[in-house]
C-alpha cells in the first residue's frame, strides 16, 4: 500500500516536471507552407514612404532548398517594413527566460542595410509600421560601409531606448548566420552567434537603464582656500637687466632714395624690421607648487533620481515581431525566427535547422565560387587567346604593308635607273606593256 503511494506520489511529480519543463514558444516561423506566409505577415503602409517588397527564396547556393527558404528582400534602395502577431502574445517574462532567435544571409554583398527584428506591443498598427513606431526589443546585424558592422540590442526602458555599450561585431559575409539574444531574469543576458557565446555580462552594467546611485552635489562651491594651481611663479627667478627690447627696429640697412625731397616727401624714415634681439613678454620660470591640492571636485550625495529596480530584465505586452529596415543592396534572407522561454529548446532549434544548413550551404557556396571561378579563368583565357590572335593579325599586317613599301621602292628604284638609262627606260616600257597585254 505505502509502495504503491509512493510510487503515484514520484511518477505525479515526474509528471508536474515534464509539464512544467515544456517550453513556451511564443512564436516560431520557417516559412516552410509557402505562399502561405503573405496571409500572416502585413505589409506596412505608412504615408511617406514607398516600401520594398519580400519574397520567399533559398538564395543561390543552399543545402536544402525547402528547408532553408525564408523571407528575402527584393528591391533596392528601399525601406522595409512588414509585421506578424505572435502565436501567443508575450503577457509578461517575470521570473522567465526570454529567447529571440532567427538567422540572416546577407547573399548580396551587403554594404549598408539593416538584418534585424523588433518586437512591438499590442499598441501597433501594423499597416503604420514605420522607423519611430514604439519597440520593445531590437536585435540583429545592422551593416553601414566596412567599419559600421554591429549587432544591436536595443531595449526600450520607460519610454528611452538604450543601446548597447558594448560593441559585438556582426558577420558580414555571403553566409546564413544564427543570431540569438538571452534575457534571463536575474538580469544577466547573453548574445549568441551561429549557436556560439559572442557576448555576454549584466543588464544594469552594460545598458543604461538605471539613474547613478550617487551625483556630485550642484550647491557645492570650491573653496576660496583651495589651491588647484599645480605650478607657481618660481621666486628666485630674476629677469635679465638686457631682456627688454623693442619689437621692431629700424632698417639698419635701408638708405635714403637720392630723388627724395624733405619738402615734397616730408623728413624720410627708414622701414622697421622684426628685432631679433626681441624675446618677448618676460615670464619666471615655473616650479611645482608645494600647496597644490589637485583639481577640485564636489562630494558626491544620493541622486534623488536613483531608484532600485531588480526585474530589469522584464517585459510586458509583446505581440508582434517585425522586420522595420532600410537596404541600399537589396537580396538578405531571414528565417528560423524563434521567440521563447528555454534557451535550451532554442539551442536544440538552432542544432535542427541552423548547423544541419550550415555545413552543407558553405559546400555548395564553395562549389559555386569554384564553378565562377573557372569560368573566370577560361574567360581570361579566352581574352588573353583573342588578344594574341589579334597582335599577331596586325604583324601580319605590318609585315605584308613593309613587303607592298619594298616592293615599290624597289619599282622605284628601276624607274628610276630606266630614267637615268634611254634604253633601259624604253626596255622597262616594253615589258610593262607585255604584263599589261597578258592580264
Amino acid at each position: 500500500m505505502i509502495v504503491n503511494m509512493v510510487r503515484s506520489i514520484l511518477a505525479l511529480s515526474s509528471f508536474l516536471l515534464l509539464v512544467s519543463s515544456d517550453p513556451t514558444v511564443y512564436f516560431r516561423e520557417d516559412f516552410a507552407d509557402g505562399e502561405a506566409w503573405s496571409s500572416r505577415w502585413v505589409q506596412s503602409e505608412h504615408e511617406g514612404k514607398t516600401f520594398g517588397k519580400f519574397g520567399l527564396s533559398a538564395g543561390e547556393f543552399f543545402h536544402d532548398e525547402a528547408k532553408d527558404t525564408g523571407l528575402k528582400t527584393m528591391e533596392n534602395a528601399r525601406f522595409y517594413g512588414i509585421s506578424t502577431p505572435l502565436t501567443t502574445p508575450v503577457e509578461s517574462t517575470e521570473g522567465k527566460t526570454l529567447v529571440v532567435q532567427f538567422s540572416v544571409k546577407h547573399e548580396q554583398k551587403i554594404d549598408c542595410g539593416g538584418g534585424y527584428l523588433k518586437l512591438f506591443p499590442s499598441s501597433l498598427d501594423p499597416k503604420d509600421l514605420h522607423g519611430d513606431a514604439p519597440y520593445n526589443i531590437m536585435f540583429g546585424p545592422d551593416i553601414c560601409g566596412p567599419s559600421a558592422r554591429r549587432v544591436h540590442v536595443i531595449f526600450n526602458y520607460r519610454g528611452q531606448n538604450l543601446l548597447l555599450k558594448k560593441e559585438i561585431r556582426c558577420k558580414d559575409d555571403e553566409l546564413t548566420h544564427l543570431y540569438t539574444l538571452i534575457v534571463r531574469s536575474d538580469n544577466t543576458y547573453e548574445v549568441r552567434i551561429d549557436n556560439k557565446k559572442e557576448q555576454s555580462g549584466k543588464l544594469e552594467e552594460d545598458w543604461d537603464f538605471l539613474e547613478p546611485k550617487e551625483i556630485p552635489d550642484p550647491d557645492a562651491e570650491q573653496p576660496e582656500t583651495w589651491d588647484d594651481n599645480p605650478f607657481l611663479d618660481d621666486p628666485e627667478d630674476k629677469k635679465p637687466e638686457d631682456w627688454d627690447q623693442p619689437e621692431t627696429i629700424p632698417d639698419p640697412d635701408a638708405k635714403r632714395p637720392e630723388d627724395w625731397d624733405d619738402d615734397m616727401d616730408g623728413e624720410w624714415e627708414p622701414p622697421v624690421i622684426d628685432n631679433p634681439d626681441f624675446k618677448g613678454e618676460w615670464r619666471p620660470k615655473q616650479i611645482d607648487n608645494p600647496n597644490y591640492q589637485g583639481e577640485w571636485e564636489p562630494p558626491m550625495i544620493a541622486n534623488p533620481k536613483y531608484f532600485e529596480d531588480d526585474k530589469l530584465y522584464l517585459q510586458k505586452d509583446i505581440k508582434f515581431v517585425g522586420i522595420d529596415i532600410w537596404q541600399v543592396k537589396a537580396g538578405t534572407i531571414f528565417d528560423n525566427i524563434l521567440i521563447t522561454d528555454d534557451e535550451d529548446f532554442a539551442r536544440n532549434v538552432a542544432k535542427e535547422t541552423f548547423e544541419e544548413s550550415a555545413k552543407g550551404e558553405k559546400e555548395k557556396k564553395e562549389a559555386k565560387d569554384e564553378v565562377e571561378r573557372k569560368k573566370r579563368e577560361e574567360e581570361r583565357k579566352a581574352r588573353e587567346a583573342e588578344e594574341a590572335a589579334n597582335e599577331a593579325d596586325d604583324e601580319e599586317e605590318d609585315d605584308l604593308e613593309d613587303d607592298d613599301e619594298s616592293a615599290f621602292a624597289e619599282d622605284a628604284e628601276v624607274e628610276e635607273a630606266a630614267a637615268a638609262d634611254p634604253e633601259e627606260e624604253a626596255e622597262v616600257k616594253s615589258v610593262k606593256e607585255e604584263v599589261k597585254d597578258e592580264l
